[in-house]
């Protein structure tokens, strides 16, 4: 069967098969034949509802990358980027292609990573489910149906879930593998149903691709102020990227992967992919609300047999419960998913020390520092045996998906907010009055306050401090704040006790960053933080 299929088939990518090849369904006949095959089922309000087995999320173990001349010196190899043999790949390869000559039915989708097209690369996805294929057409950004009879796929991607790799021959970790050969163009997939792997080799795919061009790639949120001012939000999990780039007065670029060039910030993808464990409609209506439309796909989540009502509160299947939905689902979307480029720069933490400001202004070479050492910190009880609040570092703020090294994303970072003047923060949306256990979480409404300060460029004419021990700029008063939360130290009964935990803090930092030391200049290692007397 086909539909919208292009000139170039499936042997331009050196596929053969006797399969019935779906060419660019659309979403009715994808979610169509996600039902009839038995792979998902629809609930009361539309979306499609599908389970994606012992894999609740990414197999970040088993993703390797070819070592051959084309990577040996661009790629960062260690325990993020581990390495491949060439001739183990050549063995993957030749299997993955004897797997799908024996599939009776074959989806293909042909798509664009990236918005902005001067900076965008063309992938075909292969796909043996239906609704693996609704999925990527959702995440990525879909071409017009007259691009689609001349599209030359630059770079094809299979995902064979039922693809089971063996260690020994194929030179991986386990059953399941995905492995990223540059050099072929050609990113095998096999042995986990989780479809956010397709995604995220995409966005590894142009984290290699773009820096070269001078396109700084990112792991971020963005969103665009009604004076046309575009921020970037960076932020690991938990620290609020999305709820606060989620704001009604602002237009939504996009949640997750952006890049940016000389003349935009532009999203990436064409989709949104929002965790649902425990979502409300009153906490964050927009995202609540895709949950209840036809061409939503939802992982994981718990639907009742009888009635198909959802209970999105329920974990039985998945903490990491998903939603895949277009971007123009929420209704203050761009529609060309792209902005200009950035007046601000929004660096999130959420620091469960206690130590850092609710808000801080950073020079470029501490924006680079900062971006560098990627900090958050989970809380005491997490795990078992935790009772101190426990620092993460992930470079970049997305290190699973940096296939170069963080320097080359830093300096390009650099570069570019020196360049355009662009105005950095660094937010703390963790604790403030003690460490967790003995403080409290920052109140929203400041962190909202300081944010909508720093955005509509008043921040910018305040009275500042340096921290003593950090050297960014602090703000001394903001209306609409209570003062007194700006100074961390002044909330914490114990000042000893915020200055030992201050020190420790601070020794992470820089115990951390000793690997990046010899890849920056001097006013990058002089932006470190140091221990100082305290006023």
């Amino acid at each position: 069967m086909s539909n919208n299929k292009p000139r170039r088939g499936l042997d331009a990518s050196g596929i053969e098969t006797a399969a019935a090849i779906h060419w660019n369904l659309l979403t009715p006949q994808l979610v169509e034949q996600a039902v009839s095959r038995g792979e998902g089922r629809l609930a009361a309000d539309g979306p499609l509802v599908v389970e994606t087995g012992k894999h609740t999320g990414r197999s970040a173990n088993d993703k390797f990358i070819v070592r051959d001349s084309e990577t040996e010196n661009s790629v960062w190899w260690g325990k993020v980027n581990k390495p491949m043999d060439p001739d183990a790949f050549s063995r993957l390869k030749a299997d993955f292609l004897d797997a799908l000559k024996g599939k009776d039915t074959l989806f293909v989708q042909d798509l664009y990573g990236g918005s902005q097209p001067d900076h965008r690369v063309r992938v075909r996805v292969v796909n043996e489910l239906a609704w693996h294929n609704l999925f990527i057409r959702t995440m990525l950004v879909r071409p017009q149906a007259r691009e689609l009879a001349d599209f030359a796929p630059e770079y094809t991607i299979i995902d064979l879930p039922s693809f089971r790799a063996d260690p020994e021959r194929h030179g991986c970790r386990s059953e399941t593998v995905i492995a990223v050969n540059f050099s072929e163009k050609l990113i095998l997939i096999g042995g986990t149903a989780y479809a956010g792997e397709m995604k995220k080799s995409v966005f590894g795919l142009l984290n290699y691709l773009l820096p070269p061009e001078g396109i700084m790639p990112m792991h971020c949120s963005a969103n665009i102020g009604p004076e046309g001012d575009t921020a970037v939000f960076f932020g690991l999990s938990g620290t609020g990227k999305t709820t606060l780039s989620a704001d009604a007065s602002r237009t939504l670029i996009g949640d997750d992967e952006h890049g940016w060039s000389d003349s935009a910030v532009f999203n990436f993808e064409g989709g949104c992919y929002a965790k649902m464990i425990r979502l409300s409609e009153e906490a964050e209506p927009e995202i609540y609300a895709t949950t209840r439309r036809f061409g939503t796909v939802l992982e994981n989540v718990v639907m009742d047999d009888a009635t198909r009502t959802l209970d999105l509160d329920d974990a039985s299947l998945a903490e990491n419960t998903r939603g895949a939905y277009p971007i123009d689902f929420i209704p203050n979307a761009s529609k060309d998913n792209m902005g200009p480029v950035p007046t601000n720069v929004i660096m999130l933490t959420a620091d469960a020390f206690g130590v850092l400001p609710p808000i801080a202004k950073l020079t470029p070479e501490q924006a680079m520092y900062h971006f560098l050492s990627g900090y958050t910190a989970k809380v005491a009880g997490t795990e078992i045996g935790v009772t101190e609040p426990e620092a993460t570092f992930s470079t970049c703020f997305g290190a699973p998906f940096m296939p170069r090294h963080p320097s080359v994303y830093g300096n390009l970072l650099k570069e570019r907010i020196a360049k355009g003047g662009v105005h950095c923060w660094l937010v703390n949306t963790g604790w403030t009055g003690g460490k967790y256990g003995v403080g409290s979480r920052m109140p929203i409404r400041a962190t909202r306050a300081l944010l909508n300060a720093a955005l509509d460029g008043s921040l910018n004419h305040a009275e500042f401090r340096i921290d003593p021990n950090f050297g960014f700029e602090v703000p001394v008063a903001v209306p609409g704040v209570d003062s007194a939360i700006l100074n961390p130290r002044d909330t914490w009964a114990d000042k000893r006790s915020y200055d030992e935990t201050a020190e420790k803090l601070v020794d992470l930092f820089v115990s951390n960053f000793e690997q990046f030391a010899d890849h920056v200049d001097q006013g990058v290692r002089a932006a470190a933080p140091k221990v100082r007397q305290s006023a």
